[in-house]
C-alpha cells in the first residue's frame, strides 16, 4: 500500500517512496536550487551562508539543509557558528555530527550490531510447539 503524506514544503499529497519527504516538484526545485548555489560558489568560493542566501534567494534554512546532507561544507573558520553537531553542541563544517560524535555513535552501531549477531539473543528459553493434527471428531 503507498504511504501518502502532504508535502513538508508545499502540502501537496503525493505517495512517498522514501527520503526527505517533499513530492516531486518540490524535490526538483530543490535539486535546481542546488544548482544554482553550487555555481555560485564555484565563482564565489569564500561566500557567507548569508550572502548566498541574499543574491540567490534561497533561503538560509536551505542552504543549511545541504550542509547538514553533506552536500557542502564551510571553508575557514568565519562560517563556523553556523552549523552545531546534534550531540554535543560543537561548531562543524558539514553533516550532523563532529567527528568525535560521529566515531562514538558508530562504535555504539557496531557494538550493539555485535550484540544482535550473538547465539540466544533474543531467546525467551521457551520452545514454540508447532505443527498439525487430525482432530478427530466423534465415531472411531
Amino acid at each position: 500500500m503507498p504511504d501518502i503524506r502532504n508535502c513538508r514544503r508545499c502540502g501537496k499529497i503525493y505517495s512517498h517512496i522514501g527520503g526527505v519527504p517533499l513530492c516531486n516538484d518540490c524535490k526538483q526545485q530543490d535539486e535546481e536550487d542546488f544548482k544554482r548555489v553550487k555555481e555560485y560558489l564555484y565563482e564565489h568560493p569564500k561566500a557567507t551562508i548569508y550572502e548566498v542566501s541574499r543574491e540567490l534567494d534561497i533561503s538560509v534554512q536551505r542552504i543549511k539543509s545541504y550542509l547538514k546532507q553533506g552536500r557542502l561544507e564551510i571553508i575557514g573558520d568565519e562560517g563556523n557558528m553556523v552549523l552545531d553537531c546534534e550531540l554535543c553542541g560543537k561548531s562543524i563544517k558539514t553533516g550532523r555530527f563532529c567527528e568525535e560524535c560521529t566515531n562514538a555513535l558508530s562504535k555504539d552501531i557496531k557494538s550493539t550490531v555485535n550484540e544482535i549477531r550473538k547465539p540466544g539473543f533474543g531467546n525467551t528459553g521457551t520452545k514454540i510447539q508447532g505443527g498439525m493434527r487430525y482432530l478427530h471428531k466423534g465415531g472411531k
